[in-house]
């Protein structure tokens, strides 16, 4: 089919290579002139695994495109996909300017049926505002649907995500857009979950907000675990082979960070309480993985005793590891209270620190975790990349002032890195 994707983050541009690797035409448009440039040279603005080898792929074979032109992308598609970002803003609802100046473009370049698929992550009730847009700024009484069809991908996988989803979701008001955005996904054999529109704009923050509960609880109950000596992660561990549980999400450690959840949390509250229901069971959710940054600062304070004139090591900044993404990462709170305090920060990852400096200023930034070890007087992680888990323990313990580890992620086994000299302190361990 011929499709065109609007926008082109993380979400927008995977969405794009990938329907072209399962035999669509796709057109990927975006306003920022310097990515689509980027773009068209082959190079992703982006780190996702395997994303840039397929791109090539696509490009070569003449399937997939890149462009700032909005209205040739409409007048060459029959199906559009929207996804432009829908960041917070200060009441924690959705800034949704971005979806109607698309839906408003849209609109008026259509010269036949469309289908207008939100792709984006947006509040319940978009669609019918989608809708209106586009009837709005239509010239001419041009037919048209609007669909749903939120996202499930997970930054760092995106690509497996796509090729292998647990379930498509498809809001739809007609039979005909229905029929299409099934032809869309014949290729990956999955099982499509056909609502309306508003009950697939709720899945989505539905979804997000009960496994940032997921997390917080397994993270509470570390502090439980902490307080009586029993091991968070064996708790978790039995926890998870109730098939009625699982044990995704179940990872105790310094708290959820990356776009979605932080945002989609937000957002569902705002639209719980503009509904006249009061979700206090997300406030604490929220409330619990902010407290999770402060216990790992604490751990610090309490492994060190003074924090000013202290060399810190960070091994790992982007909020999951196999991403390069920054945005809400816990590290940007923990790394600017240490330097607050005083601390002198020396930090390492594989893949963010060029988004990191971005946001993190006066951090030495190196090469590889035995630079960050280096002098330091503690190491502390937090990001569970593979290139810190297999790092040589020995080798680390020679490079420190002190042997001090505080593991936010708990990557190590408590026993066997104490019987190495060092002074180890893990999450709910």
């Amino acid at each position: 089919m011929k499709l065109s994707v609007i926008g082109t983050g993380y979400v927008g541009l995977t969405t794009g290579v990938c329907f072209s690797e399962i035999g669509h035409t796709v057109i990927c448009v975006d306003n920022d002139k310097t990515k689509i440039a980027l773009l068209k040279k082959n190079k992703v603005p982006i780190y996702e695994p395997g994303l840039e080898e397929i791109l090539r792929k696509n490009v070569k074979n003449k399937r997939l495109s890149f462009s700032t032109n909005i209205k040739e992308a409409v007048k060459k598609s029959d199906v559009i996909f929207i996804s432009v970002g829908t960041p917070p803003r200060e009441d924690g609802s959705a800034d949704l300017s971005y979806i109607e100046n698309v839906a408003s473009e849209i609109a008026k370049n259509m010269d036949g049926y469309k289908l207008i698929v939100d792709k984006s992550t947006v509040p319940v009730e978009t669609g019918e505002k989608v809708e209106l847009t586009i009837k709005r700024n239509l010239k001419k009484n041009i037919p048209s649907d609007v669909a749903s069809n939120p996202e499930f991908l997970r930054e760092g996988s995106a690509v497996y995500d796509t090729f292998n989803p647990d379930r498509v979701v498809i809001g739809v008001s007609s039979k005909k857009a229905e029929d299409i955005l099934r032809e869309i996904y014949k290729p990956l054999k999955t099982k499509i979950l056909v609502t309306d529109i508003k009950s697939a704009e709720i899945i989505k923050h539905a979804s997000n907000s009960f496994l940032a509960t997921k997390i917080s609880f397994i993270n509470a109950v570390a502090n439980i675990c902490e307080r009586c000596g029993a091991d968070v992660e064996k708790v978790a561990e039995g926890m998870g082979l109730d098939k009625r549980i699982g044990s995704a999400f179940l990872n105790a450690g310094i708290g959820f960070g990356g776009f979605c959840f932080p945002k989609d949390l937000e957002a569902f509250l705002w639209i719980s309480e503009k509904l006249g229901y009061q979700f206090d069971l997300l406030k604490n959710v929220r409330e619990i993985n902010e407290y999770q940054k402060h216990i790992f600062i604490k751990k610090i304070e309490d492994a060190l005793w003074i924090i000013k004139g202290k060399t810190i090591g960070i091994l790992g900044l982007a909020f999951k590891p196999n991403t390069d993404d920054m945005r809400f990462a816990p590290s940007i709170d923990i790394i600017k209270t240490l330097q607050k305090e005083g601390a002198r920060i020396k930090a390492f990852d594989p893949k963010a620190t060029e988004k990191a400096k971005e946001v993190l200023k006066n951090v030495v930034y190196c090469k590889n975790p035995y630079e960050v070890a280096k002098d330091a007087d503690c190491l502390a992680i937090l990001t569970e990349w593979d290139e810190i888990k297999s790092i040589d323990l020995k080798k680390i313990k020679k490079l420190l002032k002190h042997p001090i580890i505080i593991d936010g992620r708990n990557i190590f086994e408590p026993k066997e890195v104490e019987k190495l000299g060092f002074i180890y302190k893990g999450i709910g361990r």
